[in-house]
């Protein structure tokens, strides 16, 4: 990639760090959209000898790239995303790939196929790593910061995701632990 064509594509990438989700940290900043795809790739990192026949580069590519449409589009929490906007991420996201030099357009619309197919291994193992980081990151967050809707959302979500693999399953039981926690914690200081 020339170099003007590296810093036009970070320089649309770096939006994500001032792009604010609705989870915050354990500080009490609003985690940034790139926050958590790092954090979903050190999760992928972490994972990879958990899955000695997946292609564990490849799921780390994954968490990098799975939000760069919000770079356009912004954050909207899973609870209120219509299909509308699922519509417009796409097709502002696949403006933007069609620009790049075609060797990156051609792997990151092959990358985007898969995550969205969630036919491979590895694009199984992105999701369920994508849904259980949002989980995490609200444990890790102030449960004064909780919507309603998120305490049977942090026991509930990504269980579907997860079923696939032992490994992932025992993951998530671990988030649940924590959560079930944090919330008998919360409510005993009342």
């Amino acid at each position: 990639m020339k170099a003007r064509e590296l810093l036009d594509v970070l320089t649309v990438a770096e939006k994500l760090k001032g792009e604010a989700r609705h989870c915050q940290t354990s500080n009490g900043k609003f985690e940034s959209v790139a926050a958590h795809s790092w954090m979903c790739a050190l999760m992928a990192y972490f994972m990879k000898d958990e899955f000695l026949d997946a292609d564990m580069d490849k799921v780390i590519r994954m968490c990098l790239i799975h939000d760069l449409s919000e770079a356009f589009t912004g954050d909207i929490p899973v609870f209120e995303k219509s299909k509308m906007d699922e519509k417009i991420e796409e097709e502002q996201l696949n403006q933007w790939v069609n620009s790049l030099p075609e060797a990156y357009s051609m792997e990151l619309k092959s990358l985007f196929l898969e995550m969205k197919e969630q036919k491979s291994l590895e694009s199984k193992i992105y999701k369920s790593i994508d849904k259980m980081e949002a989980v995490f990151q609200h444990n890790c967050s102030d449960i004064s910061t909780w919507l309603n809707l998120e305490y049977d959302l942090n026991r509930t979500y990504a269980y579907d995701q997860v079923s696939f693999n032992d490994y992932l399953l025992e993951v998530r039981e671990e988030i649940k632990k924590d959560t079930i926690e944090k919330i008998e914690k919360s409510q005993s200081n009342l």
